[in-house]
């Protein structure tokens, strides 16, 4: 029995998130997971989340050891319908396609019927049953990134029907931001970098938004574990260029593609039998367009990222639309192997730029820099060194996630922040 649903002493612990967190095997299920975990050994946590589909449900009974009840939903359908309410409702549509009456009545239910002291919800599109809790509850809000931004990124880059779109979704995903943000006794960000755009665009203070990190496992992600190899022919013989992701997440795909065809074609002309491993699952369309085109190859779903992390030469990060922090690039640091990112997927990562890893400001400067690197595997393996070390000092999971005790406990913290 987990050591929380001993202490139960000072209350209970709602777990709200938008996927199941587990296992951790994408970005946000990769932080939501390390909170739970954090949480479940404070005290009795109750997790309400959705599962995208069959196998996210079939992880339902491992999360079971360490909660004390969980209502597992299966992600609503009906996108198209949800975006018309969400229309309609002037609502974020990010939002409204995670409405659900059942999710809605297992929050209630729960806070009614057990000690509920504190409600953590991951993810944004949790907050939308959060908005009146009781006032005995204390409401963490993990944003993780601004949402917002984001989209009105992808307006700004964008014309047409799907350029306004995302235009309005900015807009009104940065109202409903800061409405949850006054709701909230205090709002996380993944960095403070986040946290302070989100202070000074909203005019709140560190009482009340503030950091909590990610970390890494840094045992598992180790060059020192027991990792099987790559089958030879999987490896091949030349130079191995990988990025990992979830491949059918925007920015992982506007990444590869732009990195395939203007970053690789000029690093194959100098080092030929180079190739460009894409490492994820639900790969869309045209990234699976790109396997065996020019050295590309796309796997797909993998059981493990380490051992294409370990036979990489070099492990690239070439993403133009990046917000916080990403476990991609702890991922490959804490495996010591060189990573080259774009300043985008840079920011937010306490590492120095030339030391710890190497910073690359647009697709020309990525082929140059990896040429340079993949020619050079002493200096390549001085920076996945240098990487290690700075991850071990700086991104456990025990050091990130040790403030959680008090941002659930101690209504104080905040003045103290």
């Amino acid at each position: 029995m987990n050591s929380g649903l001993m202490n139960s002493g000072r209350g209970e612990i709602l777990f709200l998130s938008h996927r199941i967190p587990w296992p951790p095997d994408r970005g946000d299920k990769i932080r939501s997971h390390h909170e739970l975990r954090a949480i479940a050994g404070l005290a009795p946590v109750h997790v309400a989340c959705f599962a995208d589909d069959v196998r996210d449900e079939g992880f339902a009974a491992d999360m079971a050891r360490v909660t004390a009840s969980q209502c597992v939903l299966r992600r609503p359908g009906g996108r198209l319908m949800a975006g018309l309410r969400g229309l309609a409702k002037r609502e974020p549509l990010s939002v409204s396609l995670f409405e659900s009456a059942a999710m809605r009545a297992y929050v209630r239910r729960t806070i009614a019927e057990r000690p509920i002291r504190a409600v953590f919800a991951f993810s944004g599109q949790m907050a939308q049953y959060c908005l009146d809790l009781p006032a005995h509850c204390r409401f963490v809000m993990d944003l993780g990134d601004i949402d917002s931004a984001k989209f009105a990124a992808y307006g700004a880059a964008h014309g047409g029907p799907m350029g306004w779109v995302h235009r309005r979704e900015g807009r009104v995903l940065a109202d409903f931001e800061r409405q949850v943000a006054g709701r909230a006794d205090v709002t996380l960000f993944v960095s403070e970098a986040e946290a302070g755009l989100f202070r000074a665009t909203h005019g709140l203070s560190p009482a009340r938004v503030r950091a909590l990190e990610n970390g890494v496992a840094l045992a598992h992600f180790s060059p020192s574990a027991a990792i099987p190899a790559l089958m030879p022919g999987e490896r091949g013989t030349g130079p191995l260029i990988v990025f990992t992701g979830q491949m059918d997440y925007r920015p992982n795909v506007e990444a590869v593609l732009d990195f395939a065809r203007e970053s690789l074609p000029l690093i194959r002309q100098t080092h030929p039998t180079a190739r460009f491993a894409i490492v994820g699952r639900n790969p869309t369309a045209p990234v699976r367009a790109l396997c065996g085109q020019s050295g590309v190859v796309v796997t797909g779903a993998v059981d493990d990222v380490r051992p294409w992390l370990a036979a990489a030469d070099l492990v690239v990060a070439p993403l133009r639309i990046a917000r916080g922090i990403q476990n991609k690039v702890l991922e490959a640091m804490a495996m010591a192997r060189p990573v080259l990112a774009s300043a985008q997927a840079a920011e937010g990562i306490d590492a120095l730029a030339g030391r710890d890893f190497i910073v690359a400001p647009t697709p020309r400067d990525e082929a140059r820099l990896a040429i340079e690197l993949i020619g050079d595997p002493a200096r390549a393996a001085a920076i996945g060194a240098a990487g290690r070390r700075q991850v071990e000092a700086r991104y456990s999971w025990a050091t990130a996630l040790d403030p959680m005790e008090a941002l659930l406990f101690d209504g104080a913290i905040a003045a103290a922040a």
